[in-house]
């Protein structure tokens, strides 16, 4: 937590500075950076206390039926807008026949948007993202891609440890409190699925979330 809190005191001295206090639109900025970095603490909070739960195995999967297009349309929708920001793009190409799976709604949401969150934050400029799905003996697929900086064989096999963060070389604008992925794959473990990555340093990284059919689904 000690960035955001950093940033919200550093923008607090400056709107009560008098050089600041006297220009609306310096005050503006500042308040602005005040309200992402508290929005961002509040998410960061969020990912500690789920964690807890799921190390704690306190928690319930509230299973339904899951349209995992539907969900991945939505993600993608949402995701758009940063990825945008960055004058990067994010295609979709959904070719699972049968894309309904038995899971927590929330949860795979979560983990949808946790990836492409990341797939966006270690993108260095003009993200590529890609999406797709198709079916396979045990399930679905998910295939989340981009062509971002990518990881070394030692990172790749820390990166679903709680707190560990990538290395990023001089980047300073990764932001991120290391417990995404730690989250991604206890869900995926609870939901009985599976996650594999492959990544390469400096060209990219792409992720494949298999979620496991319901028997009772496909005997409907």
């Amino acid at each position: 937590f000690k960035t955001p809190i950093a940033t919200i005191s550093l923008a607090t001295d400056a709107i009560t500075s008098p050089k600041i206090s006297g220009s609306p639109d310096k005050i503006k900025r500042f308040a602005d950076i005040i309200r992402q970095e508290n929005k961002r603490m509040n998410s960061q909070v969020e990912k500690v206390l789920q964690m807890a739960l799921i190390d704690k195995r306190e928690y319930k999967l509230k299973m339904a039926k899951v349209n995992l297009h539907d969900v991945i349309n939505h993600a993608v929708q949402n995701s758009r807008l940063q990825v945008e920001k960055k004058e990067g793009k994010v295609s979709i190409d959904l070719n699972a026949t049968n894309p309904f799976v038995f899971g927590d709604m929330t949860h795979i949401s979560n983990i949808i948007n946790n990836l492409l969150e990341n797939a966006n934050k270690y993108s260095p400029e003009k993200p590529e993202i890609s999406v797709h799905t198709r079916n396979v003996k045990q399930g679905v697929e998910v295939i989340i891609e981009d062509k971002g900086i990518g990881m070394n064989k030692d990172a790749l096999k820390h990166i679903f440890d709680k707190f560990y963060r990538v290395h990023t070389g001089n980047r300073h604008d990764v932001k991120g409190f290391g417990l995404g992925l730690s989250y991604v794959k206890a869900l995926m473990d609870a939901h009985r699925g599976k996650i594999d990555v492959k990544s390469d340093l400096g060209k990219g990284s792409r992720f494949i979330l298999t979620f496991p059919y319901n028997t009772k689904m496909n005997n409907e």
